[in-house]
């Protein structure tokens, strides 16, 4: 028995210990909890009921050369309501002006808004919706509802913004003015001018607002004010005129629907600033239908054809390999080099080094080059390298094309890499590319970079000017550039761009056909080709520098460059030229002429001196002589136009008023 009982209290002990151990632990955990860990527990416990949320700044807006709006930030709103916050007394005695001023709103009825809000509240619906992604000024309205205005705490107005990027033009140039897109990720997308400066001048800087979590995943703002106001970004005015880029856009889309095309590309840059007056890139879809795809003129580099023989002339002009009255056999439209035939479209034998850039031929150029340079080839490629043609242009937007220039020792080089060279195979460049050497060529020799954007504002204040870049203080001689200039102009008027020539207004510029994915097993029965045409108006004295480029026209309907785009470049050319006419403007309106002066002096001794006498007026203008006798109370009747031969009254006879005086002429 002694033996049971004393068993009982070992257990009764052994449980009374454990026990006090577990209290002891709980007590210490307490402890750290309380005093150690205190301070986290808080914060998870917080941040599990209040958040700070990031309130996305307004992006700054985008605006044209002339200040009309290109893309920009609109401000888009929800509005909800805690049905809970309001007190009871507050609630019904606003609850009926609240709802009618709703059904005005809407015009759904009041009584149908007083159901829903009574809802509401019985059910603690603390996030009830009552207008969504509404605009600022409907939104502000509605905050000055009844009960809605006494704000978050008195009237549970709860208020989220959003803001949505818009573009006024639509699809025009959407793809170059661009965006800045975050995936879901957090990866960002940046493409055109809105990516390039996005992140340094148009993001401006986020907010902050406390949110408090009221169940069921839903958070409400804690006040209807923010805790750290966002900061709005800067505005960027760019160089496009919104004219001139319409033209380029309805011209561009108008020949690829006509051909049928893949894509195609069109950039508009005034010759001596560089600025971009307007630029398309258009790529067809699935359907048919054309849009802003990719960023063709700046990012896609392609064997630029015939409009590159101008750059491989000016070249064999300046080391004086040829000058442009030489002579050059083209045969009758086929020769080999080194076991490879090339080919002209026609046959034209024997022709000036002059014809053969105006008549575009492949043999001519490439006969020049291969003559010129197949001993020192690294001299013809050194001339491209000089003038920049093997680097990118260093443009802010992203994804620009990288150029290829080949050199004697590279893979791609071969006997035949020369002759190919020539005529604008084996060598890459982007449209921007060509154009900016063309526009050189138009202003007077010198090569400026492409400029998208003039200036960064935060409203009227200049935060940052973006000025003319000289890439190249001179291309090349004045002797080849006056030569170049008088062939691109020919190649107009009477090559092989004679279809675009006209009276009214004068162009120069290069014609472009270039065979495409010729290396595809399917090339005969598919043909691909790549139509362009670059060059600047008015021919004399440029103002604009133009490129456009088509690629994969159906062959069907056509597919050379003075047939595909050439017509764009005419269009353009023609809209500007009617819309801003050349004015020749006189630099000084004072200048001195003896016969006027000596008329003026004789009319002014004449009119001081005679009163009731005839004076003498011949020799005088008749319109003086008119204004004279006229002024002296005399009729004049005039015969002929010119200076007086004969007065009917001689001189020093006395008059009489109203007296009628012949003047002969």
């Amino acid at each position: 028995m002694a033996v049971t009982e004393k068993n009982i209290l070992n257990k009764l002990y052994f449980v009374a210990g454990t026990m006090f151990v577990f209290v002891l632990a709980v007590v210490f955990k307490l402890f750290v909890i309380q005093f150690v860990q205190g301070d986290k527990y808080r914060d998870l416990a917080e941040k599990r009921t209040v958040k700070n949320v990031e309130i996305p700044a307004n992006r700054g807006n985008v605006y044209s050369a002339d200040g009309s709006l290109l893309a920009t930030s609109i401000p888009k709103y929800d509005i909800r309501f805690d049905a809970l916050t309001p007190s009871a007394r507050t609630f019904e005695k606003y609850l009926i002006p609240l709802c009618d001023s709703l059904s005005k709103y809407s015009g759904k009825p009041s009584a149908l808004y007083q159901n829903y809000l009574r809802k509401a509240r019985a059910n603690k619906n603390r996030y009830y919706l009552i207008a969504r992604n509404i605009s600022y000024s409907n939104y502000i309205r509605i905050r000055n509802f009844p009960m809605l205005n006494l704000g978050a705490y008195k009237g549970g107005l709860i208020v989220e913004q959003t803001t949505r990027r818009e573009h006024p033009m639509g699809a025009i140039a959407h793809r170059s003015i661009g965006y800045e897109r975050v995936d879901g990720e957090g990866n960002v997308t940046r493409a055109g001018i809105e990516g390039a400066y996005g992140q340094e001048y148009l993001s401006g800087v986020n907010g902050h607002r406390l949110k408090q979590k009221i169940g069921n995943g839903q958070w409400k703002p804690i006040a209807d004010y923010n805790e750290v106001e966002p900061q709005d970004g800067y505005d960027l005015y760019t160089t496009i005129d919104v004219n001139i880029q319409d033209v380029a856009h309805h011209a561009l889309l108008k020949q690829l629907e006509e051909y049928e095309a893949d894509h195609g590309c069109v950039v508009v840059m005034e010759a001596e600033t560089g600025e971009i007056k307007a630029i398309s890139n258009l790529g067809r879809n699935e359907n048919g239908h054309y849009y802003e795809r990719l960023n063709y003129a700046v990012g896609e580099a392609h064997e630029p054809g015939s409009t590159f023989k101008v750059m491989a002339l000016m070249a064999a002009l300046e080391d004086k390999v040829v000058d442009t009255s030489a002579i050059i056999d083209t045969k009758m439209g086929y020769k080999q080099f080194y076991g490879r035939g090339i080919y002209d479209t026609h046959g034209h034998g024997k022709i000036s080094v002059a014809r053969t850039l105006e008549v575009s031929s492949n043999i001519g150029l490439a006969t020049i080059i291969d003559q010129g340079y197949s001993k020192q080839p690294q001299k013809f490629v050194d001339h491209l390298k000089d003038w920049r043609l093997d680097k990118p242009l260093g443009l802010p937007i992203l994804g620009e094309g990288q150029p290829v220039i080949p050199s004697p020792g590279d893979k791609i080089w071969s006997k035949n890499a020369l002759p190919s060279m020539a005529y604008g195979y084996n060598l890459k460049l982007t449209p921007l590319q060509t154009l900016t050497f063309y526009n050189a060529i138009a202003n007077n020799g010198v090569m400026v970079k492409p400029r998208f954007v003039r200036s960064v504002k935060e409203l009227d204040r200049v935060v940052e000017s973006f000025e003319q870049v000289e890439l190249k203080n001179r291309i090349c001689s004045d002797k080849t550039l006056k030569e170049i200039q008088d062939i691109l102009k020919n190649v107009v008027e009477r090559g092989t761009g004679h279809s675009l020539y006209s009276p009214h207004f004068s162009m120069a510029g290069k014609t472009g056909t270039a065979q495409t994915e010729y290396w595809m097993k399917d090339w005969k029965e598919n043909r691909r080709y790549i139509s362009s045409f670059a060059g600047y108006f008015p021919a004399d004295n440029p103002k604009y520098s133009c490129i456009v480029v088509i690629h994969k026209p159906s062959v069907k309907k056509g597919y050379y460059g003075a047939d595909v785009t050439g017509p764009v470049f005419k269009r353009i050319a023609q809209k500007i030229f009617t819309d801003t006419p050349l004015i020749d403007e006189v630099e000084q309106l004072e200048f001195a002429d003896a016969k006027t002066e000596k008329d003026f002096e004789t009319y002014y001794e004449v009119a001081k001196t005679y009163k009731t006498i005839m004076p003498n007026v011949v020799g005088m203008p008749v319109m003086d002589a008119m204004a004279l006798l006229e002024n002296m109370g005399l009729k004049v009747k005039v015969n002929g136009v010119g200076e007086v031969r004969r007065q009917s009254v001689n001189k020093g006879v006395k008059i009489a008023p109203n007296q009628t005086v012949v003047l002969n002429i």
